[in-house]
């Protein structure tokens, strides 16, 4: 069995964003980056499963410049077998990825594609969707696990999907509730924050990441050429928040909820 996990490469979740002058984007000096926490999610269930499965394989796959190679790094120091770079200048929209990830599939017929449900850098949710209707392939997202409190304190580092008769069992948080889906594989999952809390790489684990297979590829060894859906015209701050006032009745608070605020 394969399991490729996906990793996008994003400004760590404490960093203080600033946009340059004329709102093309942000500064980039001094910023710290990480593995996009739902990929990593996605990686830590990915390396869970193949202590279980010791023939299982797993490939972290990352899209960007080369300074995505640490992160890759990284996810090789989680476990992961071997790491693919895919050499592509600028931002990715959601289809542009989910069509290099298709071709990916493509070239390492892997049994499931395990990533997370959206980048914290631009929250789209949308890339896992894509790649499997790209692929014709059926869809798990928002995976979760039912036991939640073991989920929180971490007593049993066990797997939460189980596999079975070319089928693998998840559940998925639904509004309200919790939904068990048995599906055939191969399959697309994309991971909830719920599912797991991922844990530090062992120093003999980042040495050992070093001498690990690590393959860059283009486009053109893909065969992809990109036509971007989304077009990003530009950033604005949100307004700052203003000052609240004091009113001394019932009927003055609903007359500037009504007449200033306009929400009731």
């Amino acid at each position: 069995m394969k399991i490729l996990v996906p990793l996008k490469r994003v400004e760590h979740w404490e960093s203080k964003i600033k946009l340059n002058a004329d709102g093309s984007g942000i500064i980039t000096e001094g910023l710290s980056y990480v593995i996009n926490p739902f990929d990593e999610i996605a990686l830590e269930e990915s390396v869970r499963l193949k202590k279980k499965d010791k023939k299982l394989e797993v490939v972290v796959v990352s899209m960007g410049s080369a300074d995505a190679t640490q992160q890759l790094r990284t996810g090789l120091a989680f476990g992961a077998d071997r790491a693919i770079l895919v050499d592509v200048d600028g931002d990715l929209d959601p289809h542009s990825a989910a069509i290099i990830l298709q071709a990916l599939v493509q070239r390492e017929s892997p049994d499931v594609v395990l990533m997370g449900k959206q980048a914290i850098d631009n929250d789209y949710n949308q890339a896992g969707q894509l790649l499997a209707e790209y692929l014709k392939w059926p869809q798990g997202t928002f995976i979760s696990k039912k036991e939640s409190l073991e989920s929180k304190t971490e007593k049993k580092k066990t797997p939460a999907f189980s596999f079975e008769d070319g089928a693998v069992t998840v559940v998925r948080e639904v509004d309200g509730g919790l939904e068990t889906l048995k599906i055939k594989l191969p399959v697309v999952l994309t991971v909830h924050d719920r599912l797991n809390v991922p844990r530090y790489p062992a120093l003999p684990m980042i040495l050992k990441a070093k001498k690990k297979p690590f393959e860059t590829l283009s486009l053109g060894d893909l065969g992809v050429t990109l036509e971007p859906k989304v077009t990003v015209l530009g950033y604005e701050p949100l307004p700052e928040r203003q000052a609240g006032v004091v009113v001394e009745t019932v009927d003055e608070l609903v007359d500037k909820l009504q007449n200033e605020a306009k929400v009731i």
